[in-house]
């Protein structure tokens, strides 16, 4: 959230890509955030954001989508601020994902992945076995963070903030 505050959220519309319950683009919301569009592929998640919105007094400066949004493209306006937090990792494209969504970014683009490093491939490697054999069809994926850079890059961004943890990278580019 960091880079999202010096790269400035006051008054911008958001769009939120895997929003889950909706606490990051709340909380902007919260702060100063003009409006924000959160998409989920969960009813559950998105029923949740929306009692959450709901109890904050969010609701008539939020809207949730249900689905995948390379399939929404269409429902979808550009927003002034794009958040991707740990949802890079749930697309087995994820050049696919980030063009698209990069496409309907008007100024700051924010992301969250894991970095690949071995023993964040090794974990991801056997939790797919794991929901493999309780019959889930999600699998996670670690994609090359020079790859995305470049796709972001390409598309008329620089690269303005970097964070990392022991397994996280977050970036936040602007136009």
């Amino acid at each position: 959230m960091q880079g999202i505050k010096i790269a400035g959220y006051k008054n911008s519309t958001l769009l939120e890509v895997g929003s889950g319950v909706g606490y990051f683009h709340q909380v902007l919301l919260e702060q100063g955030a003009k409006s924000a569009v959160g998409i989920d592929f969960s009813p559950d998640m998105l029923k949740e954001a929306q009692q959450w919105a709901d109890e904050k007094g969010l609701s008539d400066r939020v809207e949730y989508i249900q689905g995948d949004f390379i399939e929404l493209l269409d429902q979808v306006e550009a927003a002034d601020i794009t958040i991707l937090d740990k949802v890079v990792c749930c697309y087995p494209h994820a050049e696919l994902l980030i063009n698209h969504s990069v496409n309907k970014t008007k100024r700051v683009y924010a992301l969250t992945y894991p970095r690949s490093r071995w023993f964040i491939k090794v974990a991801i490697e056997i939790m797919a076995i794991g929901l493999k054999l309780i019959g889930s069809d999600f699998r996670a994926f670690v994609h090359n963070p020079d790859d995305i850079e470049r796709w972001i890059i390409k598309a008329g961004f620089k690269k303005s903030y970097q964070e990392q943890t022991f397994i996280w990278l977050s970036q936040i580019y602007t136009k």
